[in-house]
């Protein structure tokens, strides 16, 4: 075998063990919400008048939010766990 075609063997072999193991969720990744720190319309998901992401309206609305790693927001200026 070629190392090219031993290449592309081994490419298209990662991407169905990925895709094998499905999708990975914020609580597998060990995410957390952080309130707060999204730039307008960049938000993950809901707002208090919106169930929908990318829909804050202005930069650092405190009701919006972005999955950050666990442990990560409290040192993000801004950052709160709580929603605002």
């Amino acid at each position: 075998m070629k190392s090219t075609h031993a290449l592309a063997a081994t490419a298209i072999s990662g991407l169905i063990a990925v895709g094998l193991a499905g999708p990975v969720t914020a609580a597998d990744a060990k995410m957390e919400k952080c309130y707060g720190i999204s730039k307008a319309g960049k938000n993950d998901c809901q707002t208090n008048t919106s169930a929908c992401a990318g829909t804050a309206t202005k930069d650092g609305q405190k009701d919006a939010w972005l999955y950050v790693p666990k442990g990560t927001c409290d040192k993000i200026v801004g950052g709160s766990l709580k929603k605002g």
